[in-house]
């Protein structure tokens, strides 16, 4: 059996690398080819081109990288269509996958889509086209289905691999320990994003925050995990201009330590949002789109929810102090962190109902998600196979 797999930059490969493992277990002697990371290289896909190709965002910043994609696209229809897998599966990428699907889809391939995009939360015309081009999709988020099923797209919640993963028991102590902080001063973990765009917009503003932080709470610390070697110039020199550098302490990547270090984690909404409270830790978010982006969302009204951080919707009550845009400013989210800080009670009743939702969403995704694939290729051969 084979399976052909396109994942978008380093999340979709961990995520493709869990599905590969776990379709091994179910057909020991299946194959998997496609746009893949080192994860997924590692679990045996044998790769035809680099999943950072696909990490592009935002609604403009991507247009020059149309003529790439474009060609890729083609290059993978070609091939798949000569050669086709048993079923395709396109993880996360949306904006790629979902045309490839498509393609693939109409020649007759069966097509799953791993990671809902976002359309219950923008542009949720985009399920006329998800409905065209997958035959399933994996959701990871347990109120996805039922958007789905409203419109008539086949869906199954899978779970989320990251709250699988979550430790039981979150050892703040043993973290703190590792990166040399101290066990009674109060620990800030700072996430300004994983992408140069993201740190240029939020770098400057969190750097700020923390030094507005360090005037109202004695002896605060604060922990970055630097998401690439590429990113540790513009974050020290940022660090460097709010004049916060000896406060702050910086990692190669592992952003998992450094929040379990953390009283209260300062970060870029995202996927980190929901591993800070897989981790039960108390959070603040923000988030600044490109001036032209930010434009085209505010008159377009493509956006359809008030809550933007995943955490937020996925409780009854709102837990996730939340900043967007113009509201993202160094002085609330100083007064957001500052307030977590002096309230332990909160704190306490928030990593409650995180650890809640942990238990919610890990399902063992890996296994519900190769079981759904399975399910679309033995329904392809049934209809494959003259009766």
């Amino acid at each position: 059996m084979k399976f052909g797999l396109v994942a978008g930059e380093a999340s979709g490969d961990l995520l493709g690398a869990g599905l590969i493992h776990a379709l091994r277990q179910r057909v020991p002697d299946a194959s998997f080819e496609g746009v893949a990371g080192p994860e997924m290289i590692k679990a045996g896909c044998a790769r035809w081109e680099d999943s950072e190709a696909l990490a592009v965002m935002g609604l403009i910043e991507p247009l020059k990288e149309i003529p790439r994609l474009l060609r890729l696209r083609r290059s993978l229809v070609k091939r798949w269509t000569s050669e086709p897998p048993d079923v395709f599966i396109g993880i996360d990428a949306p904006d790629f996958n979902l045309s490839l699907e498509s393609k693939l889809k109409a020649v007759g391939i069966c097509t799953a889509h791993y990671v809902s995009p976002s359309v219950w939360a923008w542009r949720q015309g985009r399920v006329r086209k998800i409905r065209k081009a997958a035959d399933c999709v994996l959701c990871i988020l347990p109120f996805e289905v039922r958007f789905y099923q409203e419109h008539n797209v086949n869906a199954v919640f899978v779970g989320h691999p990251k709250a699988d993963s979550a430790p039981e028991v979150v050892d703040t102590a043993v973290a703190r320990a590792r990166l040399g902080l101290g066990s009674r001063a109060p620990v800030i973990a700072v996430l300004p994003g994983s992408r140069v765009g993201e740190v240029s917009r939020l770098g400057p503003l969190f750097a700020s925050a923390a030094a507005l932080i360090a005037d109202s709470i004695d002896d605060v610390r604060f922990v970055t995990p630097v998401a690439a070697p590429k990113l540790k110039p513009m974050i020290e020199r940022q660090l460097s201009d709010a004049k916060i550098s000896e406060l702050f302490t910086l990692t190669d990547g592992d952003p998992e330590l450094a929040m379990t270090s953390a009283d209260v984690v300062l970060l870029a909404s995202g996927t980190a949002a929901l591993e800070s409270a897989l981790l039960c830790k108390p959070t603040v978010a923000a988030y600044k789109f490109s001036a032209m982006t930010a434009t085209i969302l505010s008159v377009s009204g493509m956006v359809k929810i008030d809550r933007f951080t995943l955490p937020n919707l996925l409780t009854e009550t709102p837990h996730v102090p939340e900043f967007m845009q113009n509201d993202a400013t160094p002085e609330a989210l100083a007064a957001a962190v500052t307030a977590l800080i002096a309230d332990p009670e909160r704190r306490a009743a928030i990593a409650a109902r995180f650890a809640k939702l942990r238990t919610e969403l890990a399902q063992g995704a890996n296994l519900r998600a190769a079981d759904a694939v399975l399910k679309l290729a033995e329904h392809a051969i049934k209809t494959t196979i003259p009766s």
